[in-house]
């Protein structure tokens, strides 16, 4: 039997996680606020409302250190608290207080990089890394084998995945591409693999970058891909240890 084992949200892409214990997805859209808020660059091209590449956002693949970020969103007052062990808390409104959250960021931002500049935000499909609104998936299983192959620990936050799911074998996510599943009352198609970046490699405990997950993954299966994606197709709710059914 496949279940959930964990869900995670990231309220601001790439600038720390949450866990949750339920959540309501909607047909068509991301996780609710999963990634409602991106952080963009000077280099930025953006259009107000609208979705962009990850090239115009600050992400871990630059900033290693921002991998160490944990943040916990308040649906009622849209507010964000962001931790890190080398930053003091912060709690801020995202569309009002930008400006208390460039000054807490740019500390772990590399000197003589390009910096970042504002917060944008996109409700209902978010920033997600694909173009169109997706939630992604992560087999444990597949993880703690990379984790043997590498002689290493590799905590599964590394992925920032939204669902991870355990009782498959390794690597048959994969086989799952282009399948239709449902799990607790919602259902989603399995769209795509994901290709990984040079954020894995980085602790999300310490922000450190301290394993070549990237040349692992090329060593050992000939590919960079990790985690799949999936676009909801039917409204519904998920939670821990609700079930995966293939349909």
């Amino acid at each position: 039997m496949t279940e959930v084992r964990a869900l995670w949200r990231h309220p601001i892409k790439g600038h720390g996680r949450e866990a949750l214990t339920s959540v309501s997805v909607t047909a068509g859209q991301a996780m609710p606020g999963d990634r409602l808020w991106a952080v963009a660059l000077e280099i930025a091209r953006l259009t107000e409302g609208e979705w962009g590449p990850c090239v115009n956002f600050s992400r871990g693949s630059k900033t290693g250190t921002i991998m160490a970020i944990n943040a916990r969103l308040d649906e009622r007052s849209e507010t964000v608290t962001l931790t890190h062990p080398d930053r003091p808390d912060l709690c801020f409104h995202p569309d009002r207080d930008q400006q208390a959250f460039l000054d807490w960021v740019r500390p772990l931002m590399p000197p003589g990089g390009t910096q970042p500049l504002r917060l944008y935000r996109l409700d209902e499909r978010g920033f997600t890394d694909t173009d169109y609104p997706s939630v992604s998936l992560l087999n444990l299983a597949s993880n703690a084998d990379l984790a043997a192959k590498m002689g290493a620990e590799v905590s599964p936050l590394r992925w920032r995945c939204n669902i991870h799911l355990d009782g498959l074998a390794p690597w048959a996510e994969f086989d799952l591409i282009g399948r239709h599943l449902r799990i607790g009352t919602a259902e989603m198609t399995v769209r795509e693999p994901i290709r990984r970046c040079l954020a894995t490699t980085a602790n999300p405990a310490t922000g450190l970058r301290d394993l070549d997950t990237l040349g692992a993954l090329n060593r050992h299966f000939d590919h960079q891909d990790f985690g799949i994606y999936a676009e909801v197709v039917k409204s519904g709710e998920i939670g821990i240890g609700d079930r995966l059914e293939v349909l």
